[in-house]
């Protein structure tokens, strides 16, 4: 059965996992600053890779998986996506943003919109049609609680979690509920925006990925479902429709 290597090159963090035929395997988790040629190579194990499949947002770090995977395929609008794109620049679009796409149009449909909560939360936007047509970025969760931290004397840097109330009785409570209740608020207001400008006629589903998914998503019954693999599912997909790009 065909092994695909899928890898997934955040800002933040590296997804990898290895795909026996359909069935997605362990991921592995690691600090994108520590990706190495040897970290990769160790994930391979001693059975050949039928291919390497790789989106990523940090270009500085592709090397280092073509080092490992001279025959890696990068995602890009220059493959078979499944989706189309209605776009004007289609090369300036992630590849995580892409395998997204095409994972959403074929598990969970169209018209949709696929929030992605990283670094930066994404919105990213598919036609009833079924064409990617664009999006929304924003600071991710994170990056606005460490802002906090590292620009005032006094505030924490505060562990993400479920606020106790939307009035906080200590500092700590009251930075939570301000970033969860916030972001949430951030999230409704943009889903609500995009609705009402691109679907009039036909709701959008509504899928959440990434690290901060089920945190924020999972309170927000806007969502349709939370899927945390939905950019590695994306990658697969893609690799099975580019066989030819392949070892």
């Amino acid at each position: 059965m065909k092994r695909t290597l899928l890898i997934d090159i955040s800002n933040s963090f590296t997804k990898a996992a290895i795909a026996t035929g359909p069935r997605i395997g362990r991921i592995h988790r690691m600090p994108t600053p520590e990706l190495s040629p040897a970290t990769l190579r160790a994930l391979d194990g001693k059975t050949k890779l039928d291919s390497v499949f790789l989106s990523s947002v940090v270009p500085a770090k592709n090397s280092a998986v073509l080092t490992a995977f001279p025959h890696a395929v990068l995602i890009g609008p220059h493959l078979d996506l499944g989706v189309g794109i209605d776009y004007p620049n289609p090369a300036s679009i992630g590849g995580d943003r892409l395998a997204n796409a095409a994972a959403c149009a074929v598990l969970y449909g169209a018209p949709a919109i696929v929030v992605d909560f990283g670094t930066a939360v994404t919105f990213d936007v598919l036609s009833a049609e079924g064409s990617y047509i664009g999006g929304v970025i924003a600071p991710g969760l994170n990056a606005m609680t460490n802002y906090l931290h590292e620009k005032t004397a006094l505030l924490p840097l505060v562990k993400l979690k479920e606020p106790k109330s939307a009035v906080g009785r200590s500092t700590i409570d009251a930075m939570l509920a301000g970033a969860v209740h916030g972001y949430r608020g951030l999230i409704r207001e943009i889903l609500s925006q995009i609705t009402a400008e691109a679907f009039r006629k036909k709701k959008p589903v509504v899928v959440a990925t990434g690290g901060d998914a089920k945190l924020i998503a999972g309170k927000l019954a806007i969502f349709d479902t939370v899927d945390p693999l939905l950019t590695l599912r994306g990658l697969l997909i893609i690799a099975d429709k580019n066989t030819h790009a392949s070892f």
